[in-house]
């Protein structure tokens, strides 16, 4: 016989794996846009040093030089902040699901 308690008590631990996932993605979703923020205020300075940079050049090798430089940081903080944030993405689905992982486990048979 199911007792009203017992339903309660399935309900309510429902809600607080709910409850602790959306915390989590909260959570996680604003460390990604301060992820991207601060990409983006990266890029927009070393994007403007570069401009100094090229308006003070007085020959194309010098320029050409400057260009390489610029074209070489620019793609290689793009890798550096790519990963970056490849990773917390996939740390967050990691984190969003463990809650849930619990309920899973309690209706899921165990393998032999």
């Amino acid at each position: 016989m199911v007792k009203i308690e017992d339903i309660q008590q399935y309900g309510k631990e429902h809600f607080d794996t709910v409850v602790a996932s959306a915390t989590t993605l909260q959570t996680g979703f604003q460390a990604i846009a301060s992820a991207y923020g601060d990409y983006t205020k990266k890029s927009f300075e070393d994007t403007k040093s570069f401009a100094e940079k090229l308006s003070g050049v007085k020959s194309l090798d010098k320029a050409i030089e400057v260009q390489t430089e610029y074209a070489k940081s620019a793609y290689e903080t793009f890798v550096a902040e790519s990963q970056k944030i490849a990773g917390l993405y996939s740390d967050l689905a990691k984190q969003t699901f463990k809650p849930i992982e619990g309920i899973v486990a309690k209706f899921t048979p165990a393998a032999h």
